[in-house]
């Protein structure tokens, strides 16, 4: 506590309470009640001693709600359609990856096959063959064998 604020509390000195005085001290008229039906009349006594008594107010029934979701038919379509999405990426990404090994096995193919149709080639052209078959012509003393010019 601060000392130079007198103020505050503990207070030394006495104090006054204020009590509020009701506006309209005349008790309010006591409801219109149909014959037939007598609200019941209910007596509360309050913590400082002082009693009460009053009529219950019915409690107003509302209609009872029709049974909801716990989640919107809007949000579970929106979760649908982006799982939808994600599986279709993911398919499209494996589609293309597919494509792709494929592309580069056909080619790996058609470049085997090139180069072993090329080593085919090389060996009937440049191979060694026998030379006792084969056409023999002698012009000038040259002999040619299966176009190969001899000497």
């Amino acid at each position: 506590m601060s000392t130079e604020h007198p103020t505050h509390w503990p207070l030394t000195g006495a104090v006054e309470v204020h009590r509020p005085t009701p506006l309209n001290p005349t008790p309010a008229p006591l409801p219109v009640v149909p014959a037939g039906a007598v609200p019941e009349v209910t007596t509360i006594v309050l913590p400082d001693g002082r009693t009460l008594t009053g009529y219950t107010a019915p409690t107003a029934q509302s209609a009872p709600l029709a049974v909801r979701p716990p989640v919107s038919r809007a949000a579970v379509n929106i979760a649908l359609g982006g799982i939808g999405f994600a599986a279709v990426c993911g398919g499209l990404f494996l589609l293309t990856a597919f494509i792709t090994a494929l592309t580069a096995f056909i080619t790996q193919l058609v470049i085997l096959a090139a180069v072993i149709f090329g080593g085919w080639i090389a060996v009937q052209v440049f191979g060694h063959r026998d030379r006792a078959s084969g056409t023999t012509v002698n012009i000038r003393k040259a002999v040619i064998k299966r176009n190969h010019f001899h000497s």
